[in-house]
């Protein structure tokens, strides 16, 4: 066993010996929710009300493809009755987690029942980017709806009633988005992206990705020359209007190709986490908030 692992797996040991009975929102012992990252705990949250506290296990602003886990992340894993993941391989770094974390808790992947995209093909593997979709976070929704009332039975009736509330704001959110996006040309609604995030945005809003810098759908993947040169061609010849990277990418290859080809580079989107305050507090306000930047850079 490699020595980080064995590390690790003693922190476990000691520190699962010394923790405490977990509680809930309100004191009392009961099950601890603990998403993987902050905007599924913000859509857990709203299923969840007022009965439960629902915590992320990454901290705001943290890119998941290239998060490294501690020690303190088995803890608060081994410490959890309930677990909340994407899942679709999008949740790599915790692998060594749960292989390490003791005790028992019910996973929930909010994805589950979902078809991946069908052009994500086996050169990068499967897209879970779903969550960038309001129509498959209905999915989302029901799935930790019906993963919270396994765990706590007496809940029941609140989570069906705070995720029916919350489905609604759902369709909201669509039909807000549908509206901002018909204010953009046809021929404009092109996205040059960092990684591939945006698939199923694109396909739902009728938008046409056309390349972008990492190929895959993680941060941690490189470009070679020939990709950079390949995508600076694609810009040029189609006209896409600009470059569009999340707030914890990298921008440094997204300014190279925007300096070759006069494009602009949005490099503030919050495309895998939540802001600590605004401008994207909620999974609602995320959507909203990257949505009017693109539709402004398009326009």
């Amino acid at each position: 066993m490699p020595i980080m692992k064995r590390l690790i797996l003693l922190f476990l040991i000691l520190a699962t010996a010394c923790t405490p009975p977990a509680s809930s929102a309100d004191g009392t012992s009961g099950p601890v929710i603990l998403a993987s990252t902050t905007f599924l705990a913000d859509i857990a949250q709203h299923v969840a009300g007022d009965r439960l506290q629902v915590q992320s296990l990454l901290p705001v602003g943290i890119d998941p493809h290239s998060y490294q886990a501690t020690p303190a992340d088995v803890t608060r894993i081994a410490k959890s009755t309930v677990l909340i993941v994407n899942g679709l391989g999008y949740e790599q770094f915790m692998q060594t987690l749960l292989e390490n974390a003791g005790g028992q808790r019910l996973v929930i992947e909010a994805s589950a029942g979902l078809s991946p995209r069908k052009d994500a093909g086996l050169e990068h593997g499967v897209d879970p980017h779903m969550w960038l979709d309001p129509n498959l976070v209905v999915t989302y929704v029901e799935n930790i709806r019906d993963g919270l009332s396994k765990a706590d039975p007496d809940g029941a009736q609140i989570y069906k009633s705070n995720a029916e509330r919350y489905i609604a704001q759902m369709k909201d959110l669509d039909g807000w988005i549908v509206e901002q996006v018909n204010t953009i040309p046809a021929e404009r609604r092109l996205l040059v992206t960092n990684h591939e995030a945006l698939g199923y945005f694109a396909d739902r809003y009728g938008f046409t990705v056309i390349g972008t810098v990492i190929p895959g759908m993680s941060t941690d993947a490189a470009p070679s020359a020939k990709d950079v040169v390949g995508l600076i061609e694609q810009v040029k010849s189609l006209g896409a209007p600009a470059i569009f990277l999340g707030e914890v990418e990298n921008p440094a290859l997204a300014q190279q190709i925007a300096d070759e080809t006069g494009v602009k580079v949005v490099n503030d989107l919050y495309l895998e986490s939540l802001t600590d305050g605004p401008p994207a507090p909620t999974y609602i306000e995320m959507m909203k908030y990257d949505v009017t930047q693109i539709v402004e850079a398009l326009k």
